[in-house]
């Protein structure tokens, strides 16, 4: 421990013991306290006035909020924050991964941020309940894994979205999307067609779900259904969103992403957008597609579309008993188009393929894709950023629902 951070647990140790002698204090009470203390060490030993103001932040962080990560959280430029308990926080910034200054010397500090976190949302955080998903008050997603099963203190994951949702203009402006896809992706959730985005972690799924789900037409009623709260879906004004509900302690009161699906369909839905599906919710999911929802959005992780498709497959049979060639048959009639975005080696995040779910082959027992548009790379320029383009390839096969809606793709 160096003086500086000795010299901060000091002061932060006699704040404690003033604030201590009061029940409730506002913000403007704290640092009117954290003045006082930090006067008093200034009489002692000459502080610069930029330490000043750095050391009142910080005390009051550490009182008030999520102390050291508290700067981080501010930071737009950060996107995701690693504490690997005790030994050393990690950030990531405009795609590339770094450790940070800072850290926690204390596992008794890091417990404390984590109640904090949880007791925020309704959840709870212990050895009995050891992995634990939450949200901040600014709606970064936080996971987190507690002894015993993390070996080296509080595992705090943060995932931290901007401030202001990301439109399909910016993705266009950053080359994740070409302007002609785009306009072909509005069409075609005007028309309501179902639609399912795939890629792997950190590609940009539920960024690009956000920007996609700005072109449901404003008078329709939209039903979110996510895990943990994250979709900024802007200007619907007849918006219900719904969160699932872990167990307490007693393993009831629980309420899943099913039970959710299941009740939005009793709620006069014109669109569902399940945030994301990873198990048995599945089913629900694509029934509802099945059902007259059009129009309906969701995500998922996969490697590719195939493995997106088999994984699909996969997640309906933890919840449902029933042949695999009855589950494709629900895919291939549920699921109009499948959006693929990938994360490529320069950290830029990408659209790249778009293909259409064009039905089932009963013959091959196999779904039938038909690709309309695929990201072909053109290599680096002379900053190492990849070059290429979104190229159509291929054109619609079913066009009945832009029939129905009055929309050309013309």
């Amino acid at each position: 421990m160096n003086e500086n951070e000795k010299r901060f647990r000091e002061l932060r140790a006699r704040l404690m013991e003033r604030l201590e002698q009061y029940r409730e204090m506002d913000d403007e009470e704290i640092y009117q306290k954290i003045d006082e203390v930090l006067m008093e060490q200034a009489e002692k030993n000459y502080i610069r006035l930029i330490e000043k103001m750095e050391l009142r932040t910080e005390l009051f962080n550490s009182v008030r909020k999520l102390d050291i990560l508290q700067e981080l959280i501010d930071d737009n430029s950060v996107t995701e924050i690693m504490v690997n308990g005790t030994e050393g926080i990690f950030i990531e910034q405009e795609g590339r991964v770094r450790q940070w200054t800072k850290r926690f010397y204390s596992r008794e500090k890091l417990e404390d941020i984590v109640q904090q976190i949880v007791a925020k949302c309704n959840r709870v955080a212990n050895e009995a309940v050891s992995i634990v998903d939450a949200r901040l008050e600014n709606g970064a997603r936080v996971n987190i894994v507690m002894a015993p099963i993390a070996l080296n203190g509080p595992v705090v994951t943060i995932r931290r979205f901007p401030d202001h949702p990301i439109s399909m203009d910016q993705l266009i402006e950053w080359n994740a999307i070409s302007a002609e896809a785009s306009q072909f992706l509005r069409k075609l959730v005007q028309a309501g067609y179902n639609i399912f985005i795939s890629g792997g972690t950190g590609s940009g799924k539920t960024t690009f779900l956000n920007a996609l789900s700005n072109y449901i037409p404003k008078e329709e009623r939209i039903i979110t259904i996510e895990d943990n709260a994250e979709l900024q879906i802007q200007g619907a004004q007849n918006l219900v969103r719904l969160e699932a509900r872990r167990a307490n302690e007693e393993g009831d009161n629980e309420v899943t992403i099913r039970d959710l699906i299941k009740s939005s369909l009793r709620m006069r839905p014109d669109r569902i957008v399940v945030g994301e599906v990873r198990g048995s919710e599945t089913i629900d999911m694509l029934q509802s597609m099945n059902t007259g929802h059009d129009g309906s959005l969701s995500t998922g992780h996969g490697n590719n579309p195939v493995d997106m498709l088999s994984r699909l497959e996969t997640m309906v049979l933890m919840g449902l008993d029933i042949p695999v060639q009855a589950i494709r048959r629900q895919i291939a009639s549920g699921i109009d188009i499948m959006v693929h975005l990938g994360r490529m080696r320069d950290k830029s995040r990408k659209v790249l393929e778009i293909l259409e779910i064009s039905g089932y082959e009963y013959q091959r027992g196999e779904i039938k894709t038909n690709t309309l548009f695929r990201f072909e790379e053109e290599g680096e320029d002379e900053n190492g950023k990849l070059k290429g383009t979104l190229k159509q390839v291929g054109e619609l096969v079913h066009g009945e629902k832009l029939q129905r809606a009055g929309i050309s793709l013309k």
